[in-house]
């Protein structure tokens, strides 16, 4: 089996204006876009992949801003959102969504990124160097709780679709307030992200759920940071 590969970034919701949220997507374009040279354009979806070829979109702070007046772009008056894709090939696309700007109790803020499976793209960007990179990125535009880059497989089965801030994968992002990294077996990598918070990079190569190595290692990293006290589900207000 394929296995495919997904990352994120997550946190409890938070009212900010229009201009912010624009300005966080913007700022998240800016730091992917020297990754991966596919991410250098950005499109909107089409009725085709000819069509969407078509529609480039800018991620400037200001060409946000008008993205966010439309009305797809928006639930209610305050959760702004966007999906936006970028490729060669129909079969070998990157996708990027996320909301932001709701204090709603029932909104799920957060930004994910879903490379390619297949082809060129795909070598490039399933390494721990870039995706590392991205989670990055998420975290430094958006300052989030948690986030992950890992395979859906190893999540699905491992761990059994765990609650967001619970689970480990091949990269893990926890902000500062959730307490300090312990120290981790090799070959563990722990890096700061600036002041907002730390990754950790469980392997140099490709983490793959078909590798009794990297579960028995995810397991045990997820041992040590629970035990720590980090891995705490991200729990929403219950509305009154």
């Amino acid at each position: 089996m394929n296995d495919t590969y997904y990352a994120g970034v997550y946190w409890l919701p938070r009212k900010e204006p229009v201009e912010t949220c624009a300005h966080r997507a913007a700022e998240l374009f800016r730091r992917l876009g020297p990754a991966e040279p596919t991410w250098s354009q950005w499109h909107e979806t089409g009725n085709s992949f000819a069509d969407a070829r078509k529609r480039q979109v800018s991620t400037d702070t200001r060409s946000f801003e008008k993205l966010f007046q439309k009305k797809r772009n928006r639930i209610g008056n305050d959760e702004f959102r966007f999906w936006l894709w970028a490729g060669e090939h129909p079969n070998e696309t990157t996708s990027v969504s996320a909301a932001c700007g709701s204090d709603d109790p029932w909104s799920s803020p957060a930004c994910v990124l879903m490379p390619p499976h297949k082809g060129g793209a795909a070598e490039r960007i399933l390494t721990a160097s870039v995706l590392a990179e991205v989670v990055r990125a998420m975290a430094l535009a958006y300052e989030p709780d948690c986030g992950v880059a890992t395979s859906d497989l190893h999540r699905d089965t491992a761990w059994q679709r765990p609650p967001i801030g619970t689970f480990t994968g091949w990269i893990t992002y926890l902000s500062r307030q959730r307490g300090t990294v312990p120290p981790l077996p090799a070959p563990v990598r722990i890096e700061p992200v600036e002041d907002k918070g730390t990754l950790i990079i469980l392997t140099p190569e490709r983490f793959t759920a078909s590798s009794p190595e990297h579960v028995a290692l995810a397991a045990r990293v997820q041992e040590l940071l629970d035990r720590a006290g980090l891995l705490r589900p991200l729990q929403q207000p219950v509305p009154k």
